[in-house]
């Protein structure tokens, strides 16, 4: 039942952006910098981490994901080192999955040749 709620909840936030994408005149760039601080914003007043506890991967691997992931690091560092937290928690909570960014983008820019769109 798991994979279920994780698939719906994870699909309707995709669906979300999509609708976006297609009805508004937002850009995907938009979408992207609205979805992390939503989710920013949800983990700092504690509203993210029920769904985190829900539905797993499916609130955790979308863009608010990485929001919350910002956030949670950010409280965490605050927690352990005072003020200087907040400049040094969000990239401390977020290395992982920044450094997977970085190694699997240079990997597939190693494996395939990019085309130059006309």
């Amino acid at each position: 039942m798991q994979y279920l709620w994780t698939f719906l909840v994870g699909g309707t936030l995709c669906a979300i952006a999509q609708v976006l994408i297609d009805k508004c005149k937002l850009t995907p760039a938009r979408i992207l910098v609205i979805y992390v601080s939503a989710g920013t914003f949800l983990a700092a007043f504690g509203l993210y981490e029920p769904l985190v506890q829900f539905a797993g991967a499916g609130a955790t691997i979308p863009l608010t994901g990485f929001g919350y992931t910002l956030a949670k690091g950010v409280s965490k560092a605050i927690a352990e080192k005072g003020a200087l937290g907040i400049l040094t928690g969000g990239l401390s909570g977020a290395a992982a999955g920044i450094t997977a960014a970085i190694v699997f983008g240079y990997l597939a820019a190693l494996l395939f040749r990019p085309k130059v769109k006309k």
